[in-house]
């Protein structure tokens, strides 16, 4: 699903030198960096999966 962030964080330094993405998951409640932020594991298990897919593809494996 389409998920709306204002996060720049590193890829916004890097992509001046390399081509960057960033792979979002949702967090319980929408909090996210705060002490409190929590994600269920399958959540996380899909933001894995979707590196896995990149890495495999970048890699021509898939």
């Amino acid at each position: 699903r389409d998920m709306v962030s204002g996060a720049g964080h590193d890829a916004c330094n890097i992509a001046a030198v390399a081509p960057t993405s960033m792979i979002f998951i949702p967090c319980i409640d929408g909090i996210s960096h705060n002490e409190v932020e929590d994600a269920k594991p399958e959540w996380i298990t899909a933001g894995g999966q979707v590196l896995l897919g990149a890495m495999l593809e970048l890699a021509g494996v898939r």
